[in-house]
């Protein structure tokens, strides 16, 4: 149980880092390159701004741990269902594969985190 608890919050607290702290933070801190990763993709800057909000909810979702499981499972759907489609857009558009590769990365973590925290729901 201890290290289902450890896997979890590690695999977490990566996700939250990459999909709301980084963007958030380049919102905020440098904000000349908050669409540096939609612009390229043809994507107009309000989805790069609409991505940015729904992962910092998504991602912050994922952080507490008394939310209803519901609501920690769309999180965990819709941060799929982004990296899903970055995926696919970075091989229709520019197909570079260390573009590819990384949301693949990120998807694998997340995976993780939903596994352990399946895990962990089973075990209250």
């Amino acid at each position: 149980m201890k290290k289902h608890k450890i896997i979890f919050w590690i695999t977490t607290t990566i996700i939250f880092l990459m999909e709301a702290a980084m963007p958030l933070g380049t919102l905020l801190f440098a904000h000349e390159y908050f669409n540096a990763g939609t612009k390229p993709l043809g994507y107009p800057d309000y989805f790069a701004y609409a991505l940015i909000i729904c992962k910092t909810l998504g991602a912050t979702a994922l952080m507490i741990p008394k939310l209803p499981g519901k609501l920690r499972e769309w999180a965990y759907a819709g941060l799929t269902f982004n990296l899903i489609f970055a995926i696919i857009s970075h091989i229709v558009v520019d197909k570079n594969i260390s573009y590819i590769v990384m949301p693949i990365v990120v998807g694998v973590v997340l995976a993780i985190s939903y596994i352990y925290n399946q895990k962990l729901q089973t075990k209250h």
